[in-house]
Order: C-alpha cells, then structure tokens, then sequence
C-alpha cells in the first residue's frame, strides 16, 4: 500500500492565459481580467492516472479547495487532515506548509502538489522543517515552471506517484515574478528535493540558447502579406521580433501583421480578438525541457492554437540539449493531434525532424 499526501494550490496558473506571467500577488487582477481556474482540472487529471496505475493508494488531503472535492470526483476516500485557515478560495503558502507538516507527521510515501514553482517552494520548505527525505512531486499548474520536480504533464504526475520505485535529489528553482513580468529571468536555487526518479519528471529549465540571428532573418524574410503572426515568448521568437522590426515582449506573446503590432503582450482573449483569416503561431522549445506549449505560454490557448498553423522554431545547439519535443496544452485530444513528428526549422532552409511526446 501507498500513502500519498495531495495538495492542491487552487489559484496556480490563473494568472498565464492572461498575460500575467504568474498568479503571485496577482489573483484579483487575474480574476478582473477574466482568468478561470486551472488548478482543478489539472489535479483531477493526475488523480485519474493515479487510480489507473495505483492498485492500492490510500490519500491524506487537505480541505476544499485544496484537494478534498477533487479527490472524491476522481472515485477515492481521502482522508482530509485539515483545513485552510480562510473561508474562501484566496488560500496561503501556510495552508500549503500546513498541509505538508500534517502528512509528513502521519508518515506519507510521497507528497503529490498541484501548482507552480512558487508551490514547490512551499512544498519543500515545509519539508525542510519536518523531513527533507520525504519524496515530492509537482502536478504542473503554473506559468513558469523552472524546477525539476515535476511530472511532465498531469496524467504523467498521477503514473509516477503510483508507480515509482527509487528516488533521486532535484533542484526547486523560482524566479522573481515582477522581474519576469519586466522580462528579466534569473533563476534562484531556492532548495534541494527528494524525489521519484522517472523519465516522466521534466528537467530543470536551461536559459542559453546559442546564436539564433540568421535564423530570425530568415522568418522574418518568409512572413506573407494578410496573415497574422502570433509570436511567442522566448529570447529565439525574440529575435524573430528583432528582425521584423519591434521590440517584443520578451516573456509575453506578440500579435504581428503586414508590419504592425496589433497587440503587444497579449492574453488569450485578446489574441482570439486579433486572429485573421490565416494565422500562424511561431514558437520555440524551452531549452532543456523541450516543452512547445504548455510551460510559459499558457496565452498560446487549445482555442488559439485550433485556428493556427503552428511553426516551431529553434538553434540547432537547443535541439541537441532536449532530445524530443512535449506538449501540455491542457487539452488532451489536442496533445494527441500534436504529437508525432514534427518540421523544427533550425536555419534558413534547414529543418529538423523532431519527435513530439
């Protein structure tokens, strides 16, 4: 038998499909802009997985909405230790940290989060306090994901907390979000977990990518009149902006067509607004993880990217850091429509085929 403890931050996430970059001390402002949760779906997913790999798992969780509803929709019995301090959903990383103390303290196998890095922070801060020797596990909810504790999406999170047998130490890393917003990334080793080891945990996110400006001229000589170019975060798609003309939002999406801007650091909605009749989604794998959608990107929505033609772009020096490429786009029969191999250009006639998993 394996006991897992399963908590849920309910607002991680909220903040990327529109255009917030992260949710820390944003949840209001995210809310005004219209952001939905996506926590919840998240954590059913990897609960699913879980009831179809575990043959005999008994869950500890937390009060609503930190995991016990979910928990009870996915067909377990959990059984809940505690409760947020609050009355409503603006839960805290004491909840978080609350949470952790409770299942360490009833001898738990492994501690299975949903949320982002700001969560695995927490997670294993609270650990740090208790035992640092407990294994942890991210459900990836946030927008920047540079730790390496997590599943690589939801379902595979569920089918390593069922199914891992070892267990090996990994970097918690998170970055300031206002500096993010302001497109400066420097990452902070803010601790060292346990946890599964598994081919299905994503690495911890690289920054570097090589040199990218032939390759950027190259785009940028290709674009065609009438379509409308949406172009991702990310220093390559940055020089991309470069060599149109503008500078880009570094870590935001930018909306471009027939020479012009149309939106600058666009949300989801405000991207759908500014779709043509032919549009294109340009984008470039995170060094070191390979993740197309799904980390960083969450603007880049299932809705967007249904009525693009999707081009992926990257150096040759990062295609040989990430092996293959992922997806996550929280819509599972898009992930299985953009699997399969895929035309990476590298260069101004050169492509690369790449698989995505």
């Amino acid at each position: 038998m394996r006991t897992i403890g399963f908590v849920v931050n309910p607002v991680a996430g909220m903040g990327g499909r529109v255009g917030l970059k992260g949710t820390d001390g944003k949840v209001e402002e995210a809310r005004e802009r219209g952001a939905e949760p996506r926590a919840p779906d998240r954590a059913r997913a990897a609960l699913d997985a879980l009831a179809d790999y575990g043959d005999d798992v008994t869950l500890l969780t937390w009060g609503d909405p930190m995991g016990a509803e979910i928990a009870r929709e996915a067909g377990f019995e959990p059984e809940v230790l505690g409760e947020p301090a609050a009355d409503d959903d603006d839960t805290t990383a004491e909840d978080t940290r609350a949470a952790v103390h409770a299942f360490v303290d009833r001898g738990v196998d492994l501690i299975l989060f949903v949320g982002g890095d700001g969560t695995a922070v927490d997670v294993v801060e609270a650990l740090d306090e208790r035992d640092a020797d407990v294994p942890m596990l991210g459900v990836p909810a946030g927008v920047k994901i540079y730790s390496s504790v997590f599943g690589v999406s939801p379902r595979a999170a569920g089918q390593v907390a069922a199914t891992f047998g070892d267990v090996e130490r990994a970097e918690v890393n998170d970055v300031d979000e206002d500096e993010f917003r302001a497109g400066q990334v420097e990452t902070e080793l803010r601790g060292v977990a346990t946890v599964p080891n598994a081919d299905q945990r994503q690495s911890a996110k690289q920054l570097g990518g090589g040199s990218v400006e032939a390759l950027a001229e190259a785009v940028a000589g290709d674009v065609r009149e009438g379509v409308t170019y949406v172009l991702g975060p990310g220093g390559t798609v940055g020089a991309i902006k470069a060599a149109l003309g503008f500078d880009g939002t570094t870590l935001g999406v930018d909306v471009w067509r027939d020479g012009e801007v149309v939106v600058a650091d666009a949300s989801e909605s405000e991207i759908l607004d500014a779709l043509g009749e032919e549009n294109v989604v340009v984008v470039s794998p995170i060094g070191g993880q390979g993740f197309v959608f799904g980390r960083g990107n969450q603007q880049l929505s299932p809705a967007v990217i249904r009525q693009s033609e999707v081009e992926v772009v990257a150096s040759r020096r990062k295609l040989d850091t990430v092996g293959a490429l992922r997806v996550d786009t929280g819509d599972p029969e898009l992930d299985e429509e953009l699997r399969g191999w895929l035309r990476v250009r590298v260069g101004a006639f050169e492509r690369r085929l790449m698989e995505v998993l």
